[in-house]
């Protein structure tokens, strides 16, 4: 028998959430965005279940765009982050990789590489992140440059799409720097593309849907998951290893940290940080025993973890199912819910999951 932790990805509330994007979009076309392996659910398995819906896949990682392409995906691709090197353009060019340019450096590269003519290139454009982008005076520069050498694509990036800014401050700044430019945009995140449903101005025409697919709230403080009816993709479960009785005045798990106050029931589960929950959870972050809803109780350790037993149906005991965050039968627990409780993010969650957990879809 193999430990009882294990993945589940459900290959059909993907290509749900993928919907409801789409039909947030309007007019526009939408990017699947599939770096970081597909935020933890697995590149090649989320490409193959998008493949009819997506009008191209975006990510960062130049050896997993180039697997796609040697699996046989034909659909166009975006490199978010650009090349980070001048060697990279062959492969570039070869395996027609679409880059997001953000530096004068890089243009100069690309047209020095004999770029294609039919092969796109993004602008990014620091309109207010501060992150990646040209200022105004670089992105016109690279325009011109680029004029009838390869088709641009203007994009920038929002920082408070999910906030109290919102974007307008960010449009403003891009209509300004980019006035005169005629070319397609690309604007909206999740964030933006749930926040501002079929706003043209707002959405641009190429989106780049990351969290929402994977059923993920991109401002689950304000509104969760189910409420924008996008459904958990990644389920993590495991099970209860043993049950202990403790007194009230005992302790559970390392440093103490945890005191019970009256006599409790606990289950040891089989899960911890290695592999992938949070350490940093504390009591009281959500979970569900058999589609039960309980609590953590003390400090995650590397191996385990423990559940509050005390208010569940006294058979509840070692084999029980314990589901750390997705879908127990008709019961949700929101991966939003566990990252909040964890002062995380769901994104953080599904990256995180260890190579050592199994992993099992369904369709």
């Amino acid at each position: 028998m193999s430990r009882p932790i294990r993945a589940t990805i459900d290959l059909a509330a993907l290509r749900h959430n993928f919907g409801v994007a789409r039909r947030r979009v309007g007019a526009g076309r939408l990017w699947a965005v599939v770096k970081a392996n597909a935020y933890g659910h697995g590149l090649e398995r989320a490409v193959a279940a998008l493949a009819d819906l997506a009008d191209g896949f975006a990510l960062i990682e130049t050896e997993r765009a180039i697997a796609l392409r040697q699996a046989g995906l034909d659909a166009p691709i975006l490199m978010l982050e650009g090349f980070y090197a001048a060697a990279e353009l062959p492969e570039f060019i070869r395996h027609r990789l679409i880059p997001v340019l953000h530096r004068p450096d890089q243009v100069r590269d690309l047209l020095a590489a004999g770029w294609p003519a039919d092969l796109p290139v993004y602008l990014k454009i620091d309109s207010g992140m501060h992150r990646l982008g040209f200022d105004a005076a670089g992105l016109r520069q690279a325009f011109h440059a680029l004029a009838g050498r390869a088709p641009a694509v203007l994009m920038t990036h929002f920082a408070d799409a999910d906030g109290p800014r919102g974007v307008d401050w960010q449009l403003e700044r891009f209509a300004s720097m980019t006035a005169g430019m005629e070319a397609p945009r690309s604007l909206a995140n999740s964030a933006a593309l749930l926040r501002y449903s079929n706003v043209a101005d707002r959405i641009g025409d190429w989106a780049r849907p990351g969290i929402m697919l994977y059923g993920g709230s991109p401002y689950p403080d304000q509104t969760g998951a189910a409420a924008l009816d996008l459904r958990p993709v990644m389920t993590l479960e495991s099970e209860i290893l043993a049950v202990q009785e403790i007194a009230a005045g005992e302790s559970v798990g390392y440093g103490c940290s945890f005191t019970a106050e009256r006599p409790l029931r606990i289950g040891v589960v089989a899960c911890g940080y290695a592999d992938g929950y949070p350490r940093h959870a504390p009591t009281g972050t959500p979970a569900l025993v058999a589609g039960l809803r309980t609590r953590t109780l003390g400090r995650v350790s590397m191996d385990k973890l423990c559940v509050d037993l005390s208010g569940l149906p006294a058979k509840v005991g070692a084999g029980g199912t314990v589901t750390l965050w997705g879908r127990a039968g008709d019961a949700v627990l929101a991966a939003d819910e566990v990252a909040t409780a964890a002062g995380t993010i769901s994104y953080e969650l599904f990256c995180a999951l260890a190579p050592r957990v199994p992993v099992q879809e369904i369709r």
